[in-house]
């Protein structure tokens, strides 16, 4: 099996899914199938797509035998039941982030796929891009000397209609989850899991939250630092910080983004600014589908060790801003 004989099952028809699907289309991944709890709904996102099959069923769509691997793509409280009956039906899983509701959720979800041989990733796109790759690099090769901090803001002006899933609490809505979730998991890339965590939000009459604040601290003491918003739109930028010089990214830092080096000076060291087609999130789809073919259940960009600790940090500041889901 390779690029190409992989057959993806697409699991929910919302925006992210028709995001997803467009870059898998474009860039030569094979769409088997998808599936909806509409058969309409199925059925014109297959026509848009040019998909084969169209299930009115999440439970047809998982029991498809041509789907090798299912995207996960519904609300958050969904996540961990849609991708274990994949799981269940032998299928692969690349599930939408935030990988679940809470760790408890993923470690699960990630202990159901090591059981059965499959691979389990979560669908942190912008692990995955070009230019997070040379951001690794950078710090790699030492242009920066010791890493002190991180800063990363996501903020967009998004639904506030009390009825859209982003501010119901039974969907698992909320800031955190939807945007918060990047500039976190960048500073758990770039920095580890956070020794102490610090969280501030602001919330809803619905009960969701409408903005985040958070300053984590990491081993060797560094810092990161993250402004999360649906409410207010700012420059969605990152920058990492070492004693020898600097990261700057571009907006959007958290799409393909223009990135700088800068020594202590200021003074211009390296610049990567390298097209990406499409949305860019065909890379994690290629990641997944190497390791399918190797055989592998998990990805060393995006370990399952990762993802927990990611998820723990935000119960962590959930607990902080007074925010918890049905059911926990």
């Amino acid at each position: 099996m390779s690029k190409g004989e992989v057959g993806w099952g697409i699991l929910a028809t919302g925006g992210i899914a028709n995001a997803f699907t467009r870059d898998l289309v474009a860039h030569g991944h094979r769409v088997a199938a998808v599936g909806s709890r509409s058969t309409d709904n199925a059925r014109t996102f297959a026509e848009k797509w040019g998909i084969e099959r169209a299930h009115g069923s999440y439970d047809e769509l998982v029991a498809d035998p041509d789907v090798d691997v299912v995207y996960v793509a519904t609300p958050h409280n969904f996540h961990a039941a849609n991708a274990m009956a994949a799981l269940d039906n032998g299928k692969h899983v690349l599930v939408e982030k935030a990988f679940t509701v809470n760790a408890a959720e993923a470690r699960a979800v990630f202990e159901l796929g090591r059981s059965k041989g499959l691979l389990v990733m979560e669908a942190m796109w912008t692990r995955f891009l070009p230019h997070m790759a040379y951001v690794r690099s950078v710090i790699e090769r030492g242009l920066l000397g010791d890493v002190r901090s991180l800063h990363a803001d996501h903020t967009q002006r998004l639904p506030s209609d009390p009825a859209h899933r982003l501010n119901n609490l039974d969907l698992a809505g909320g800031c955190l989850l939807d945007v918060g979730v990047y500039p976190l998991s960048f500073a758990h890339d770039i920095l580890g899991a956070p020794v102490e965590i610090t969280g501030r939000g602001t919330l809803r009459d619905t009960g969701v939250d409408l903005c985040v604040a958070t300053v984590l601290r990491h081993q060797n003491d560094a810092i990161s630092t993250s402004y999360s918003s649906m409410e207010t739109r700012g420059p969605n930028t990152a920058v990492v910080l070492g004693t020898e010089g600097r990261i700057e990214i571009d907006s959007v830092w958290y799409s393909p983004a223009r990135v700088t080096v800068k020594s202590v000076t200021g003074q211009e060291l390296e610049r990567f600014d390298e097209p990406v087609t499409g949305r860019g999130m065909q890379y994690q789809a290629a990641e997944a589908e190497r390791l399918i073919v190797e055989g592998e259940v998990e990805s060393p960009l995006m370990t399952h060790e990762q993802s927990i600790a990611v998820m723990a940090t935000m119960d962590a500041v959930r607990e902080e801003i007074g925010v918890r889901y049905p059911g926990e």
